[in-house]
């Protein structure tokens, strides 16, 4: 690491705000990597659903039977309470309002299939699991599905900010370069398509092709090459004019060799800084687009259809399945924000 590079990390660290953002993008992209291992809820989605157990508040705690092994009843049962009768179990299944009431009985082979010889040692096959946040509607672990939809936020985020650096960083430097009919034909067309309101827009662009979870990501990022291509662009126009990209004219090199081995790399800064002012927007807009109904799409655990889910409890006790969501939005977008202006704090160079 170059001394420019130390300073940088250096003035970076002293944002004490910034780095609590980083930090925060950090654990939560972990949490993304790590994936259905460290969640409670490891079924895809955090989808695996039990009515019996809805609406439960945090700090919920009920034994677990996994009975998937046995055909006739194929699935995971939460149970209250277990009783033996001759050679069968009695399973009676948590009721909150009438415990006791449902049963299902085992017979001896159902419970060999699943490593039993007696109904007394099916105790041992249950597992007390406490539900953190509690659980929705449809039973499924909160905790579980709000860990799940880090990966769609941050997803949206990266595949956004690479397709804006990729479209936008290619035409602001064509813009800016060549000038002329080439800068105003550019410049023309990041006009109109800055004019077009970027959800409507991209409402436009799903519903063109479809409102896959994949097309929505894509839709995004086609949305926000216009601020990096104006970035870009102004930038060059202030490069271009300086004696050593006039001195690596005159040697001979080409256009393109200029433009991204010459000038490139010494207009990184702003750009670093509109990428992360992006990923914030991305993530608003996927949850938005998921609240509308057009992003990603039931089971998919996605802040954004978690609220739309959810909204209706606002003015109930259980109106933090809703506010749950919301709070992580804020978060990381504001983590995002922190991050940007502490780069660009850092990367100011101040005489």
């Amino acid at each position: 690491m170059n001394a420019q590079s130390r300073n940088l990390w250096r003035r970076f660290l002293k944002n004490h705000s910034a780095v609590g953002g980083a930090i925060l993008i950090l654990f939560m992209a972990l949490v993304a990597l790590a994936g259905p291992s460290i969640r409670p809820d490891s079924s895809e989605n955090a989808n695996d659903q039990n009515l019996r157990i809805a609406n439960q508040h945090p700090g919920f705690t009920v034994g677990i039977l996994d009975l998937n092994a046995i055909p006739d009843v194929g699935k995971k049962l939460a149970v209250s309470n277990i009783r033996s009768v001759d050679s069968l179990a009695i399973l009676y299944l948590f009721n909150e309002r009438e415990p006791n009431k449902d049963s299902i009985a085992l017979s001896s082979i159902q419970l060999r299939s699943i490593g039993v010889n007696r109904p007394q040692d099916l105790n041992q096959k249950i597992k007390n699991r406490t539900f953190v946040l509690g659980t929705d509607k449809y039973g499924r672990d909160v905790l579980s599905r709000l860990m799940a939809g880090t990966i769609i936020s941050l997803s949206v985020g990266l595949i956004a900010v690479t397709i804006s650096l990729l479209l936008g960083i290619l035409l602001g430097l064509i813009a800016g370069y060549f000038g002329g009919f080439t800068d105003w034909l550019v410049s023309w067309f990041i006009n109109v398509v800055w004019a077009i309101p970027t959800l409507l827009l991209v409402m436009v662009i799903t519903l063109a092709f479809g409102s896959g979870l994949w097309k929505v990501f894509i839709a995004v990022g086609l949305t926000m090459w216009v601020e990096v291509a104006r970035i870009v662009r102004g930038q060059v126009l202030v490069v271009k004019q300086l004696e050593y990209i006039e001195a690596a004219r005159m040697l001979g090199f080409g256009h393109f060799r200029i433009m991204f081995s010459h000038i490139l790399p010494n207009i990184w800064s702003p750009i670093i800084v509109i990428s992360a002012a992006n990923f914030a927007s991305a993530i608003l807009m996927e949850a938005g687009l998921s609240f509308l109904g057009i992003g990603a799409k039931i089971p998919t655990p996605s802040w954004g259809n978690m609220i739309r889910e959810n909204y209706a409890l606002i003015t109930t006790d259980m109106a933090y399945l809703a506010l749950a969501p919301g709070i992580l939005i804020m978060l990381l977008v504001l983590s995002f924000m922190l991050v940007g202006n502490g780069l660009r704090d850092a990367l100011e160079v101040k005489e």
